[in-house]
């Protein structure tokens, strides 16, 4: 994933919504979101590259997410961030347990931001920033950079996903638009990443559109009170589809 908005415990009535947008090389073998055949119990989609994946929920309500921290140059070698997230659900530690496992050997990796939640807690780390921590309720956002880094697009995505929440009859097609969203932002406004101009001025918007690489699908997680989990994905490139799932979270699951 390279854009993430989410609300965590901000509603009575809702544990989290969250929306991101995966960007990728549109050649890159991708498999849209499913439950996975080795692992029955995790709904995700799946890098067939590398074999791990940006995103992914367990009927347990573990979920798990990544993006890419962008700098220059990139480490050749080195695993796959989709590890992190396909390890995390695979396994049943806690979100703090496994912060406590991989940061020893995080720097091994490109750099990553991961967000780790179950019906517990929600907690971030980056391998670029301070320690793991747990989030408090409210409104985040987080692309290519540290969680709530104040880029334009995270910045608009932020406010819109707080206005989107207060209309009594929101709906999750209302954050598809926002994760949509294709403006490109003024050169005054840009973070400075390594990437030339032009890249950077691509990069900014919240769907990226290039001839080789840009926003290859969108997701939209909800998970309510009650335990009940909505899984909504529309891929882009290289195809169209849509694809959505619903049920509720089970105390026990099977790896």
């Amino acid at each position: 994933m390279c854009l993430i908005l989410f609300a965590y415990r901000t509603h009575p009535d809702l544990e989290l919504v969250l929306g991101a947008n995966r960007d990728e090389f549109y050649g890159r073998p991708t498999a849209v979101s499913g439950w996975w055949d080795d692992h029955p119990n995790i709904l995700a989609g799946r890098d067939l590259q590398a074999g791990g994946t940006w995103m992914g929920i367990t009927k347990a309500g573990r979920w798990a997410a990544i993006t890419n921290y962008r700098e220059l140059p990139q480490k050749e070698g080195v695993p796959s961030r989709g590890d992190l997230v396909k390890d995390y659900l695979v396994g049943y530690d806690s979100p703090a347990s496994y912060f406590e496992k991989i940061q020893p050997h995080a720097d091994a990796y490109n750099g990553f931001n991961l967000l780790l939640g179950d019906s517990d807690a929600l907690w971030y780390y980056g391998n670029k920033g301070p320690d793991p921590r747990p989030l408090e309720p409210g409104i985040y956002g987080l692309s290519n950079h540290l969680l709530d880094s104040p880029w334009p697009k995270v910045e608009q995505g932020k406010t819109d996903l707080r206005n989107i929440l207060t209309q009594p009859a929101w709906q999750p097609e209302d954050v598809f638009s926002m994760l949509g969203n294709p403006a490109l932002y003024p050169d005054d406004q840009l973070p400075k990443t390594g990437v030339p101009l032009e890249w950077e001025r691509r990069l900014s918007a919240a769907f990226i559109r290039s001839p080789q690489y840009g926003t290859r699908l969108s997701t939209v997680l909800q998970i309510d009170s009650q335990g009940k989990i909505d899984w909504q994905e529309r891929s882009f490139q290289p195809s169209e589809g849509h694809v959505s799932y619903s049920f509720t979270m089970k105390s026990q699951e099977l790896s």
